[in-house]
C-alpha cells in the first residue's frame, strides 16, 4: 500500500519501528515459506470474498446472517475441492478472511463430528462414516450439553438403553432437561450428530457413551420421527451459527451406532468397558488445545485494532497549548495495550506448546501407551480456561482503549468479544475445568511428599517452599520462570495441606474438597500462568534470533511477567520470596518497558499480518483512514434509506400533533 495512501500518524509511529516487522511475522507463522502460503492462500479467498460480494456481518439481521454463512461455506467448500486444499493450516488461512470472526454452520461438522468418529469409532465404523461425511451427504453436529447439564458429564439425562432381542439402543430424553441445548449447527443445518448419553444395558448404568444419530431425512431434510430439532434463538454473538435443541423420543438406532473404539456393547448385551474412561473424550481434549491458538489470535486482532487506532486518534493535551496528542502517547494507554500485545504473543507461544503436547500424547496412545493421558488431559483443561480467561479480559480492555468508537460494530471489536468469550464456556466452564486439573495436581504434590518422580512441567513442586527471589536491577529471564514456578510451587502446596487440614478436622473428602476449591482454582491458574512464562521465554531464548527481533521480543516477555507479579504481588510475596524493594525495581522496569517498546508498537501488532478483511474493522485498517470509513458505514445504515421514517408519520407525529391539542384545550 503506498504510504500516500496512509494516515500521516500511523505511518510516522510504523516507521519508528527498530526491527524488520516481516522477520517478527516469519516468526510468528514458521518461517518466510510458511508465511507467503498463508498470504497467497488468504489474497485467493480476499479477491474472491469481493467478487462473491459477501457481506459484512454487522450490516445484517440474524436471518441473513446465518444465510450468508450458509452462502460462504458453500462456497468455500467447492473452491477447496477444486483447489486440492488438504493441509489443516491451509484451510484456516483460506477460510480466514471468508468467515473472519463471524462461523460456519457447517463448524461442528469438521471440528467434532469427524474427529470424533475418527477418534472414538472402530475401523469398520470409520471406513461406513468418514467418507459420507466428506462428501456431506452425512452432515453432523456433536450433542453433549442439555437444558438442564452441561460440564458435569455424570449428570446428562440423556439415556441409552440396549434392546437385546432388536440388536437396537433406544435414545431417549424423559425430562425437558435432557434436551441437547447449544449444539451449533444443530438448529437447521445437520442431519447427524454425536449424541452423548447415559447407556444402559439390561438394567445396568455403563456410564456415559457416543451414539451417531440421524436426526434428519437426507433428502428432504425434514426431522425424523420421534425427532423434536431447532434453533434456540438469539444469543450474545454466534448471530450466523444456529445452535440448536434436540429432544429425543424413543429414537431407536442400529448397535453399530454406538462409537466402538474403547467401549463395546456386544450383540449378546456384554458391556466391555475402555482401559481408560478419559479415551472417550479425546475430541474435547485436541478442540481444548486448538482454542489456546485461538484465544491468542483472537487477542492478536482486538489489540491490533485497538493499537493502530490508538496511533490515529488524537485527544486532550499532555503540555498545554502542544496541541492534542496521539492517544498512544498516554502512559495509561501504553499499559492497557501494551500489556495486551505481551499476552497475545505468550499465549501463541503457549498455543504452540499446547498443540505439541497433544500430538505427541496422542502418538503414544495410538500405540497403546495410555500413561500420559492424565498429564495432557489435565494440561489442555487449564490453559483452555487460563487462556480464554486471559482472552476475554483482553479483549474488553482493547475495546475500552478505543473509546466511544469501540463500541460500534464497525469497530470490529464488539464481534470479536461476542465470538471469542464463549471460549470460556464452552468444551468445558472454566472453573470446573480448573478443577479438573487441581485433582491431578494434588496427585502430583502427593508425589512429590513421596519422592516419587514427577512429570517435567510440576518438577519445581520438589524445589523448597521457603526460598528468596534473587531478582535485582539487572533483571533476568530466567529469574522470572523460576518466580512464577515459586508461587505455583507454594500455592499447590497450600491447597493440598488445606485439605489434609479439613479433613484432620473430620471432614469428609468431598466436604474437604468443596471447602478447598478456591484455593484449588487459584493454585491451578497459577500452575497455567508459570507454564504460559516458561513456554514464551524458552521459545524467544532457544529460537536463533537476530539481535533487533530478540531485544523486542525479550521486552515482551518481561512485560508480560512483571505485569503478572503487579497483578498477584500478594501472592509473590507471601513467605518474602519477594520483598517491596523487589516489587519497586518491578513496578519501574515495567514503565521503562512501556517507553522502549513504543515506537515499536505499531510493528508488532502489524506483524500479525492480519489483512483488513480478517479484521473486519473500520478503525483499525492498515491505511489508518478510520474516520472516512466510520462515516462511510454510517451513511449505509438501513435506517437511511429514507429521509424520513416511517414512525414519524405512524407514532411521532400523532404523538406531538396530540400533545398540541391537549395544551391548546387547557387555554
Amino acid at each position: 500500500m503506498a504510504t500516500a495512501t496512509v494516515n500521516p500518524d500511523l505511518a510516522r509511529a510504523r516507521a519508528q519501528a527498530t526491527f524488520d516487522p516481516l522477520k517478527l511475522t516469519y516468526f510468528i507463522y514458521d518461517g518466510a515459506d510458511k508465511t507467503k502460503r498463508k498470504r497467497f492462500l488468504q489474497n485467493i479467498a480476499i479477491k474472491e470474498s469481493q467478487e462473491q460480494g459477501f457481506r459484512r456481518t454487522a450490516e445484517l439481521t440474524r436471518e441473513e446472517q446465518y444465510d450468508e454463512a450458509l452462502r460462504k461455506t458453500t462456497y468455500a467448500l467447492r473452491r477447496i475441492a477444486e483447489l486440492g486444499l488438504k493441509d489443516s493450516t491451509d484451510l484456516y488461512f483460506f477460510k480466514e478472511p471468508l468467515f473472519a470472526s463471524d462461523s460456519s454452520p457447517f463448524g461442528l461438522h469438521e471440528s467434532m463430528f469427524l474427529p470424533t468418529i475418527q477418534k472414538q469409532g472402530t475401523e469398520e465404523q470409520t471406513k461406513k462414516w468418514i467418507p459420507l461425511a466428506k462428501r456431506f451427504q452425512v452432515l453432523g453436529t456433536y450433542a453433549q450439553t442439555e437444558l438442564g447439564h452441561g460440564t458435569f458429564l455424570r449428570g446428562l439425562e440423556t439415556t441409552a438403553t440396549y434392546d437385546v432381542k432388536s440388536k437396537e439402543f433406544i435414545i431417549n430424553s424423559p425430562t425437558v432437561t435432557s434436551s441437547k441445548f447449544w449444539p451449533g449447527g444443530l438448529g437447521k443445518t445437520a442431519n447427524h450428530c454425536v449424541v452423548m448419553a447415559k447407556l444402559n444395558v439390561g438394567g445396568r448404568d455403563c456410564g456415559m457413551q457416543s451414539f451417531i444419530v440421524q436426526i434428519r431425512d437426507v433428502e428432504t431434510h425434514q426431522p425424523l420421527p420421534g425427532v423434536t430439532v431447532g434453533d434456540i434463538g438469539q444469543k450474545f454473538g454466534y448471530g450466523a451459527m444456529d445452535n440448536g435443541f434436540l429432544t429425543l423420543n424413543n429414537v431407536r438406532i442400529p448397535r453399530e451406532n454406538m462409537l466402538m473404539r474403547y467401549s463395546q456393547v456386544l450383540e449378546d448385551g456384554t458391556f466391555v468397558s475402555p482401559k481408560n474412561d478419559k479415551l472417550l473424550y479425546g475430541s474435547m481434549t485436541l478442540i481444548r488445545a486448538q482454542i489456546v491458538g485461538g484465544c491468542a489470535r483472537a487477542l492478536s486482532k482486538a489489540v491490533t485494532i485497538a493499537t493502530r487506532y490508538s496511533a490515529v486518534r488524537r485527544q486532550s493535551e499532555i503540555n498545554p497549548g502542544a496541541g492534542e496528542v496521539q492517544v498512544l502517547d498516554f502512559q495509561t494507554q501504553q499499559h492497557r495495550l501494551f500489556v495486551q500485545i505481551a499476552t497475545a504473543y505468550a499465549l501463541s507461544m503457549a498455543g504452540r506448546a499446547s498443540i505439541a503436547a497433544y500430538t505427541r500424547v496422542s502418538a503414544q496412545i495410538e500405540s497403546g501407551a495410555l500413561e500420559e493421558l492424565p498429564i495432557l488431559h489435565a494440561l489442555s483443561a487449564a490453559l483452555k480456561a487460563f487462556s480464554s480467561w486471559e482472552m476475554a479480559f483482553g479483549i474488553e480492555q482493547c475495546r475500552l482503549a478505543c473509546g466511544g468508537h469501540g463500541y460500534i460494530q464497525a469497530s470490529g471489536l464488539p464481534k470479536i468479544y461476542t465470538h471469542e468469550v464463549p471460549a470460556c464456556t464452552y468444551e468445558g466452564e472454566n472453573t470446573v475445568l480448573c478443577l479438573q486439573t487441581a485433582r491431578f495436581l494434588m496427585k502430583c504434590q502427593e508425589a512429590a511428599n513421596n519422592g516419587q518422580q514427577l512429570p517435567s512441567f510440576v518438577s519445581y513442586l520438589k524445589n523448597p517452599k521457603n526460598g528468596k527471589s534473587q531478582l535485582s536491577q539487572n533483571i533476568r529471564l530466567e529469574q522470572l520462570i523460576e518466580a512464577y514456578e515459586h508461587r505455583a510451587g507454594r500455592m499447590i502446596a497450600e491447597a493440598s495441606l488445606r485439605i489434609k487440614t479439613q479433613l484432620d478436622k473430620g471432614m469428609k473428602p468431598a466436604e474437604a474438597w468443596n471447602s478447598s476449591t478456591q484455593m484449588l482454582v487459584e493454585a491451578v491458574v497459577a500452575f497455567t500462568h508459570a507454564f504460559v512464562v516458561r513456554a514464551f521465554i524458552e521459545k524467544v531464548l532457544t529460537s536463533n534470533l537476530e539481535p533487533s527481533l530478540y531485544t523486542v521480543l525479550s521486552q515482551l516477555c518481561e512485560l508480560y511477567a512483571l505485569y503478572g507479579i503487579t497483578k498477584y504481588s500478594g501472592q509473590f510475596t507471601k513467605g518474602g520470596y519477594l520483598n517491596d524493594q523487589q516489587l519497586e525495581i518491578v513496578e519501574g522496569r515495567i514503565y521503562d518497558l512501556l517507553a522502549a517498546l513504543k515506537p515499536n508498537a505499531i510493528a508488532l501488532v502489524d506483524a500479525f499480518d492480519f489483512p483488513d478483511l480478517v479484521l473486519d474493522s473500520d478503525i483499525g485498517r492498515y491505511d489508518g483512514n478510520v474516520y472516512e470509513a466510520l462515516m462511510e458505514y454510517a451513511k449505509r445504515s438501513k435506517l437511511n434509506s429514507t429521509e424520513v421514517h416511517e414512525g414519524f408519520y405512524k407514532y411521532q407525529k400523532p404523538f406531538v400533533d396530540s400533545m398540541k391539542a391537549s395544551v391548546q384545550s387547557r387555554l
